[in-house]
C-alpha cells in the first residue's frame, strides 16, 4: 500500500490550534530535548553563579562544607532575583489579587509583562532565521534586516501626518516590513541566479545596513535640535496601543508576534508553497526533478525572512523606543539564530525559546542588583543551552534517553557547496 503523501501526513498529524500544536509536539518528543536543555543549562548556571561569588572563595580554605552551603545560597539567591524580575514576586502578587486594586495588580504583574515585551523582537527574528532554515538558507543577515525594518517604519512613523492610528500603525509596520524583505531579497536573489553563498553575502549585508543606518540618522533623518544621531520621535498615531497604560510597557507587539508565528506555521505546514519550501530545502536536487520552482522559492523565503526581521525593528520604533538610535538592538539578530536552532525551526519552538530568551534579560538586571551576579552570567546560560541543543547526545547520554528511530524533521541547511 502506498504511504500518504506528505501533505495528508502533515493534515492529518498537526493539530489546528496553538495549544494543540504546543502539545502535540511535546508529546511527540520533539521538543524533551530543549526543554532538557534549558533544564540543564539553568543548572550549570547556578553552579557558574557559586563558583564565581567572592564570599565562596573565601570560605572555601576556612571550610569547604560551609563554601558549599554558601554556594547554594548564592544561587537561590541569583535565580530567587531572576524570577522577581522576569515573573513577578509571588507574595506581591497574592497580595495584590486579595487587595483587589486594579493599580496594584498591574504593577504587580509587570515583570512578567516586561518579559514578554522584550520577547517579541526575538520571536520576530527567530521566526526570520527559521523560515531560512526551512529552505535550506543561513539567514546570518537578521540583524541587518532589523535595522533597515527600524529605519523604514521610524520615517513613515514621524515623516507621515495626519493619518488616524487605524492606517498609520499598518502603514509603518508595513514599511518596516518591506525594509526588511528589500534587505532579504538581494543576497536570496544572489543566491538563486549567481549561486553566491547566503552566509557571506548576507553578513556584508549586516555591516551595510549598519553604517546606512548611522548615515541616515546623521543626516536625513537626523533629529533637528541635537547633534546626536538620532531621528524624530513618532507620531502618537503610530505608536502601538499599550494594554494596560504607562507605566507599563505591554503593547500591541507582542499579539501581533504569535499571530505571525501562527501564520508562518500555517504557511510551513497547511500550503503547497510551505511544502514546496520544505522540500527545497530538504533536497533540492528532488525538488528540481519534481519541477518545484527552486529560484522563486528561494528568493521569496530570504524575502520574507527578512520581512519577518524587519518587523521585529518596527516593534523596537513604535512600541518601545518611539525613536530610533544606532544602538537599538542589543544582537536581536544574532541571538534568533540560536532561537531557531533552540526551537528547533518549529514556530511552536521559536515562540517558547523567544520568550525564555526574553525572561531571561529581563530578569538578569534585577538579578544583578539585588543579588550582585554580574549579568554576562545569563549570557552563560545561554550559551550553555545553545550546546546542548547543538549537541543533543550529552542530553540522551545524562537523561538516560533513548534515540529515536527515526529523526524528526527538522533544520535543513545545505553546506557551504550547497
Amino acid at each position: 500500500m502506498a504511504k500518504d503523501t506528505p501533505e495528508k501526513v502533515d493534515a492529518k498529524e498537526e493539530p489546528k490550534n496553538f495549544f494543540g500544536i504546543f502539545m502535540h509536539e511535546l508529546t511527540r518528543g520533539s521538543l524533551l530535548i530543549p526543554i532538557l536543555a534549558i533544564i540543564t543549562g539553568l543548572i550549570l548556571g547556578g553552579f557558574f553563579v557559586a563558583i564565581t561569588t567572592e564570599e565562596v572563595y573565601t570560605t572555601w580554605s576556612q571550610s569547604p562544607l560551609e563554601a558549599i552551603g554558601l554556594g547554594f545560597e548564592a544561587a537561590f539567591k541569583s535565580y530567587a532575583a531572576l524570577f522577581n524580575g522576569s515573573i513577578g514576586n509571588p507574595g506581591r502578587i497574592i497580595n495584590a489579587l486579595n487587595g483587589g486594586d486594579a493599580q496594584a495588580i498591574r504593577s504587580a504583574f509587570n515583570p512578567f509583562l516586561e518579559s514578554l515585551t522584550k520577547s517579541v523582537p526575538y520571536i520576530f527574528g527567530g521566526l526570520a532565521v527559521a523560515l531560512g532554515f526551512r529552505a535550506g538558507l543561513f539567514n546570518i543577515g537578521a540583524e541587518g534586516q532589523i535595522f533597515i525594518g527600524a529605519m523604514t517604519s521610524v520615517y513613515v512613523g514621524y515623516a507621515v501626518t495626519g493619518l488616524p492610528a487605524i492606517i498609520h500603525i499598518p502603514l509603518a509596520l508595513g514599511a518596516g516590513f518591506l525594509g526588511g524583505a528589500l534587505w532579504g531579497f538581494i543576497p536570496g536573489w544572489l543566491k538563486a541566479k549567481t549561486g553566491g553563498h547566503e552566509v557571506i553575502n548576507t553578513i556584508m549585508m549586516n555591516y551595510i545596513a549598519f553604517r546606512l543606518t548611522e548615515y541616515m540618522l546623521r543626516g536625513p533623518l537626523q533629529r533637528p535640535e541635537t547633534t546626536n544621531p538620532i531621528s524624530p520621535f513618532i507620531q502618537a498615531s503610530a505608536e502601538l496601543p499599550r494594554f494596560f497604560g504607562p507605566p507599563i510597557r505591554f503593547h500591541l507587539g507582542f499579539i501581533l508576534a504569535i499571530i505571525a508565528a501562527y501564520a508562518v506555521y500555517w504557511l510551513l505546514f497547511k500550503t503547497r508553497w510551505g511544502f514546496d519550501l520544505r522540500t527545497v530545502g530538504a533536497n533540492p536536487n528532488a525538488a528540481r526533478y519534481a519541477g518545484m520552482n527552486i529560484t522563486l522559492v528561494t528568493v521569496a523565503a530570504m524575502s520574507l525572512s527578512g520581512g519577518l526581521a524587519g518587523l521585529a525593528g518596527a516593534n523596537e520604533v513604535l512600541g518601545v523606543n518611539h525613536t530610533l538610535a544606532p544602538a537599538f538592538s542589543s544582537g536581536f539578530g544574532f541571538d534568533s539564530i540560536a532561537l531557531a536552532l533552540i526551537g528547533k525551526s518549529h514556530p511552536v519552538g521559536v515562540v517558547l525559546a523567544a520568550i525564555l530568551f526574553g525572561t531571561l534579560r529581563n530578569g538578569a538586571i534585577q538579578m544583578q542588583i539585588a543579588a550582585q551576579v554580574p549579568i554576562d552570567i545569563i549570557s552563560v546560560m545561554q550559551a550553555l543551552i545553545l550546546a546542548f541543543i547543538a549537541a543533543p547526545a550529552i542530553i540522551r547520554s545524562i537523561y538516560r534517553l533513548r534515540a529515536p528511530e527515526q529523526e524528526d524533521e527538522g533544520v535543513f541547511v545545505r553546506g557551504w557547496g550547497g
